[in-house]
């Protein structure tokens, strides 16, 4: 059984890409690179733009749908939004929301002053990492470090001066890196939406917010079902107890997580009840849904059993390599990250030749009129972005001789990040491992000398908690354009660069502002003093504890067999008719996200198989408005808490929209 995709929309041929819907797009744009980060800094609530479900523009498209849309039909038909121009407002904003997280900048510019600032005596940072920091990547002024954690005293002013080498060249990098970004996205959109025609999960909630209304009306189809509305209310009620309770503190809050522990308390599952997670399952393939949670549980007990018989890989186990998984499975789902990379370039290697053909002048006859930028503008861009990713990386200590496989597997982890949410809708996932440990620990530290591995810190920035990948947000901004028919979508690439833009601008200067005026060590734990510690703690050791193929080669092994049992299962699905396992979940299988949306994923597989099996596709469609609903309903609840909080100034009202 394959989801069944929203109805078709129809086409717009006029009034898609005017001046009005850029104008509304860069103004939210900006708001969404500002507002949650003030809210998740300084009033620490629940991040609206932490992943590719992008919560906050999903909320926004909401009031701009159901509330603004709306009053426009009313009151003034002929001026109303168009489906096209809500189309380049959301994908705006989409791409906006993936900018200012820990993704990017939320990682980036509080690690830039992190060495300076936390090196201690017994750390001997000072002595190992800083002098082998180029003095352009980071801020020279070590007061400019200290009132960045501590905040600046009133009669001082923001140091700017001190961080305006930094971030140009940090945003040369940046600009390599979304050249890159696009234009990869650009090469294989045919293959994915015409070809493959994966469904696209997370496009189905605006697509059916945008769709017009039947004529004499002015609200959409959607807003019209009663059940989008009941599965709404569902986790308003119960998210709110949450809400009213740091308010109200003798009101009961409904708890939606626990723990259940395994091989006598080595091992444990987090169980979290989160509807969005439940409502966006419902609209993937049955088999998908499957595979998610159950490759995490089998995961998690082949890390309970080589516990129990106290067996793992030599050496530590890095940040960032599972939810409670071993370092065995960490090496093992990285394995299957780049077999199931491999195997979609090579699916696609008929669409790939024709694009490179046609970028070089050898395959003329091949149409690009629909995407957003010609063959020959995307690969150019790639080459030269790529070049310029490698040049720079380089240039920030990295040996010229490790820049490509370092690139190539970052690359690998974003695009198969991309298709695992284009395919099964987890919008809240990431790799089980970071590309900087991966490269260290597959060539030792023996053939990478300590300004590499330096250098392979500051990739922590970019590359390390890539839960919001902006190179999903372009993709699914592309499958909207495609949804809504639009003949000409070359304007839309001028939307995802301003927005981009924007995004990094604001959000980068909002990082810096509130740093200074409450102190960074004050804003946000992980942001401000976990994630620069960790990625200068990782340098540390491997300078005090260097390794070879000791270390190198049973992680290796680890890693081939995890690409083998990935190989193995994408063949059986593709060879055999009647295989019922997808492969999707296995290298993904026990990362953190993972491991808090299992539960919810198998109660929204549950929900669909037995609506499936016992009503067919007519009782699937009847039930989706209502778990239409579930997405939107905590979604805005999250959001509704967190404008309340900032009107009265609560701090700590922590409202999931989805998974933490």
């Amino acid at each position: 059984m394959t989801s069944a995709s929203p109805p078709a929309l129809p086409s717009r041929r006029v009034r898609v890409f005017t001046p009005r819907a850029f104008v509304l797009g860069c103004l939210l744009a900006a708001l969404l690179g500002v507002g949650p980060l003030y809210t998740q800094f300084v009033n620490h609530t629940a991040p609206l733009n932490a992943d590719s479900i992008t919560a906050g523009a999903v909320f926004l498209l909401f009031l701009l749908t159901f509330v603004v849309t709306t009053a426009q039909r009313k009151l003034f038909p002929s001026r109303a939004f168009t489906t096209g121009e809500l189309v380049v407002v959301y994908t705006m904003m989409i791409v906006a929301s993936t900018i200012p997280t820990k993704t990017l900048i939320a990682s980036m510019i509080p690690t830039l002053p992190g060495a300076e600032y936390y090196a201690t005596p017994e750390n001997n940072w000072a002595e190992l990492i800083l002098p082998l920091i180029p003095k352009w990547m980071v801020p020279q002024d070590p007061l400019a470090a200290k009132y960045f954690y501590e905040g600046a005293p009133s009669h001082v002013a923001i140091p700017w001066k001190a961080w305006v080498v930094p971030l140009a060249a940090w945003g040369i990098f940046v600009v390599a890196f979304f050249a890159v970004i696009i234009s990869s996205m650009v090469i294989v959109r045919r293959q994915w939406v015409e070809h493959e025609r994966l469904v696209f999960p997370l496009t189905q909630v605006p697509l059916e917010m945008i769709q017009p209304p039947e004529r004499g009306r002015s609200l959409g189809p959607l807003f019209r079902s009663r059940l989008l509305w009941v599965g709404m209310a569902l986790p308003w009620i119960v998210l709110s107890t949450h809400g009213l309770h740091a308010y109200v503190n003798y009101i009961p809050r409904i708890e939606t997580s626990t723990y259940l522990d395994l091989f006598q308390d080595l091992s444990s599952l987090r169980v979290l009840l989160s509807f969005s997670v439940i409502g966006f399952t419902y609209l993937i393939n049955l088999e998908i849904g499957f595979s998610l949670w159950f490759f995490h549980l089998l995961m998690k007990l082949q890390s309970g059993l080589l516990t129990r018989v106290g067996y793992d890989i030599p050496g530590i186990q890095e940040v960032f390599t599972g939810g409670g998984g071993t370092i065995a499975v960490g090496q093992e789902s990285m394995g299957a990250t780049i077999a199931l990379v491999a195997f979609s370039l090579w699916t696609g290697r008929r669409h790939l030749r024709a694009v490179f053909g046609k970028a070089f002048g050898t395959a003329p006859q091949v149409d690009d009129e629909d995407e957003i930028m010609s063959y020959r503008a995307a690969v150019v861009t790639l080459l030269a972005g790529l070049t310029g990713m490698a040049l720079w990386l380089n240039a920030s200590g990295m040996p010229l001789w490790l820049t490509p496989f370092f690139v190539a597997i970052a690359f690998v982890s974003f695009f198969a990040l991309t298709r695992i949410i284009a395919e099964g809708g987890v919008g809240f996932c990431r790799t089980q491992m970071v590309p900087a440990v991966f490269t260290v620990y597959t060539f030792g530290t023996g053939l990478i000398e300590p300004s590499g591995l330096v250098s392979s810190a500051f990739t922590f920035t970019w590359s390390s908690e890539i839960r919001s990948p902006l190179m999903a947000a372009v993709m699914h901004a592309m499958k909207m354009v495609d949804s809504v028919r639009v003949p000409r979508p070359r304007p839309l690439l001028w939307a995802i660069v301003l927005a981009a833009l924007i995004g990094v601008v604001s959000s980068a200067l909002m990082t810096v502002y509130l740093a200074y005026t409450y102190g960074g060590i004050n804003l946000q734990g992980w942001a401000f003093s976990g994630q620069p510690r960790t990625a200068f703690a990782f340098v540390e050791q491997k300078l005090n504890s260097p390794f070879g193929a000791e270390i190198t080669v049973p992680r290796m092994a680890f890693a081939g067999l995890g690409a083998t049992m990935m190989a193995t299962l994408m063949y059986a699905r593709h060879r055999f008719i009647s295989w019922p396992l997808h492969y999707l979940g296995l290298p993904i299988a026990t990362s953190w996200p993972i491991s808090l949306a299992w539960f919810s994923i198998m109660l929204g597989w549950l929900f669909k198989l037995f609506i499936v099996r016992y009503g067919g596709v007519r009782l699937y469609r009847a039930f989706r408005p209502f778990f239409l609903g579930l997405i939107v309903g905590q979604i805005s609840c999250g959001a509704s808490w967190m404008v309340l909080d900032y009107f009265t100034g609560m701090v700590g009202n922590w409202v999931s929209v989805g998974v933490p």
